[in-house]
């Protein structure tokens, strides 16, 4: 897939940051209908009155993406109005952090967390997929997940487990798709480190993790996505640390990330954004 011009695009999360950002790169590109999901509703108007009047369909819907009945309502609604959506981008999260595991309250952060990171994507792939299988062209799914899946970090367990989870779901549903031979359906699972969206306010940059451009992040993994590449990780430096699993022994990495580069301090400071959008 070249570029989305003519596809029917669907975004989690899109009333804001990086959501946005996808739904405008579809539209810059021509998309037939581009559909944006927000549980902020009037945040999701702002968006959907200035993205409007250009070359795309656009539409809103607000919908709590953690409400699986919620999800499956919505989608049979556009599935009805557009046919199908050729290219779903899951990017809706949150971040709770900046405690620890066992001073944090389960419900509005461990279950809250889960919900929205975990079992959302879930959700809302499971609801659009079967169509996008039954599609006769190229189709993409993009999974937001975070280098934090990779890289275990004080302060933000759950959020860790969150996209842990992401990255194992994500990247075995496209070996399903693989296996049961529907190669037109190509699945992307993008990592990157902490971004510049307000989310991860307060959080701090490390040597050779520096807090990435959202711009940069949604540009890398929109070419990535329409190319069908598996993985984006972000920075690259990300990678070394998964490669120094195997040969380095728990301790000396601990070391190395706690002492030299200080990665297990950098939620020390973290305030966040409200709100569950992306």
């Amino acid at each position: 897939m070249r570029s989305a011009e003519g596809k029917n695009v669907l975004v989690t999360g899109a009333a804001m940051g990086m959501g946005r950002m996808f739904a405008e790169r579809a539209i810059a590109e021509q998309a037939s209908a581009v559909v944006l999901w927000d549980v902020d509703e009037s945040a999701l108007d702002g968006t959907l009155a200035e993205l409007g009047g250009g070359p795309s369909e656009v539409s809103g819907y607000v919908v709590d993406v953690s409400d699986a009945d919620a999800v499956a309502d919505t989608a049979a609604t556009i599935l009805d109005d557009v046919g199908r959506i050729d290219v779903l981008v899951n990017n809706a999260g949150v971040v709770r952090g900046n405690r620890y595991f066992w001073e944090t309250d389960l419900e509005r952060d461990a279950k809250f967390t889960i919900d929205v990171n975990t079992l959302a994507p879930m959700y809302v792939t499971h609801a659009f997929l079967p169509a996008m299988i039954g599609a006769p062209g190229d189709c993409r799914l993009l999974n937001l997940a975070s280098a934090a899946g990779f890289t275990p970090n004080p302060r933000m367990a759950a959020y860790a487990a969150s996209k842990w989870a992401v990255i194992g779901w994500s990247d075995s549903v496209r070996l399903e798709l693989k296996q049961a031979g529907h190669d037109h359906v190509k699945v992307t699972t993008v990592c990157p480190y902490y971004t510049r969206t307000g989310m991860f306010e307060g959080a701090k940059s490390a040597p050779l993790l520096p807090i990435l451009d959202p711009a940069e992040v949604v540009d890398e993994a929109w070419k990535a996505t329409l190319a069908g590449r598996p993985f984006v990780v972000l920075p690259k430096t990300v990678q070394l640390g998964e490669m120094l699993k195997g040969v380095v022994p728990t301790g000396v990495r601990d070391f190395l990330a706690d002492r030299v580069f200080g990665v297990y301090h950098t939620m020390e400071d973290f305030t966040g954004r409200a709100g569950p959008s992306t």
